[in-house]
């Protein structure tokens, strides 16, 4: 994931100081001025050199100076070149693969890994881990049936791609009679039957939105109860976990910083914008960055999200990642996110190539 960029390439020298900038900023956090740069450098560059090429890169949207200070930090633009094409991503250490291979181990249930998982990133990064859960590729409705049960709910009976038969129980608007729910039935089975659910109601809701004014007695009930038979129910696995979000706490500087603090926090309750950030990367290959602005959302504009595939058997079905302030260590962190997502996956593949095997208990 990238930001436009239409400004002419760097020189050597321009991306030379932009790369000790970035890497002096990382490191201490504070605003670098041309002093510091002169004294950083191999370029053997006067101050006032260096203050004309960083006077241009922040021209060109790479830094920005703070109104407080003299010094200038990365902007989004500037970490983006800095980790496309000036950054050296550092192998980790023995020990601390070893420690990882440690605690991924095959003999724990998929919930397990995915727990161990999120808390290794964490642990190792001193940032946020999240794992998102692992999904199978498509469920398909193959059958329904609705019967009634006391006041407003319906016993669903489900039969999804083969042979896989679920039964849930939904509360609806109204009471139906068991004639209305069968009509339902059938209309979903002879419209529907051999769909993916993902999108099965979404088709529904925008048949009904389309075409509100008409809609009879049975597309309501059809409506009605196909809506809700997909619900995630509320005592069902979450679709990613995450640990560490506590150190975030180093973005909430103030009062901004706080209410920024909150709102990414209810985020991460909410899940919406951050599953849609990792299903970006379900059909990517190897590593992606979403750094601040490029997100997408305003709450993640000072946070990086260094995200990876993992897979069962060559198969992709889920990603992890990292999040954390973008001036994180990315030579690091992507190291370990990398190694994390392969660990990952060679501990689900020793557990068998049955997808089932992904949402025991």
């Amino acid at each position: 994931m990238s930001l436009q960029n239409n400004h002419p390439p760097l020189n050597e020298r321009s991306q030379h100081l932009l790369k000790v900038l970035v890497e002096r900023y990382i490191r201490d956090g504070q605003p670098v001025g041309s002093r510091t740069l002169a004294e950083e450098t191999v370029l053997n560059l006067s101050p006032a050199t260096i203050r004309h090429v960083l006077a241009d890169l922040e021209e060109h949207g790479y830094l920005l100076s703070p109104h407080t200070s003299a010094g200038r930090v990365p902007t989004a633009r500037g970490y983006r070149l800095f980790v496309d094409g000036l950054l050296t991503v550092k192998p980790l250490d023995d020990s601390t693969v070893k420690q990882c291979q440690q605690q991924l181990k095959p003999d724990l249930n998929v919930q397990g890994l995915v727990s161990t998982a999120s808390n290794l990133l964490s642990d190792v990064t001193r940032l946020t881990g999240l794992v998102m859960l692992p999904r199978r590729d498509h469920v398909t409705l193959r059958h329904v049936e609705f019967l009634p049960l006391n006041d407003n709910r319906v016993l669903v009976i489900l039969v999804l791609n083969e042979q896989e038969v679920q039964n849930r129980i939904i509360y609806t608007d109204r009471v139906y009679s068991a004639a209305e729910l069968q009509q339902a039935a059938n209309y979903l089975n002879e419209v529907y039957a051999g769909c993916d659910v993902s999108q099965l109601r979404t088709q529904l809701l925008q048949a009904m939105q389309n075409d509100r004014e008409h809609l009879n007695n049975l597309m309501q009930a059809t409506v009605d109860v196909a809506s809700k038979m997909f619900d995630k129910p509320k005592n069902s696995a979450p679709d990613y976990v995450m640990a560490g979000q506590e150190n975030l706490l180093d973005l909430a500087d103030g009062a901004t910083g706080i209410n920024r603090l909150r709102q990414l926090f209810a985020t991460f309750t909410q899940k919406r914008d951050i599953l849609y950030l990792l299903d970006q990367c379900l059909n990517a290959e190897g590593i992606q960055i979403f750094i601040g602005e490029e997100a997408g959302y305003e709450v993640m504009d000072e946070c990086s999200l260094v995200a990876a595939p993992y897979s069962v058997e060559g198969k992709v079905v889920g990603v992890l990642g990292v999040i954390g302030p973008t001036r994180m260590p990315y030579e690091r962190v992507i190291s370990i996110v990398d190694v994390t997502a392969k660990l990952l996956s060679v501990a689900l593949s020793q557990k068998g190539s049955d997808l089932d095997l992904l949402h025991d208990k």
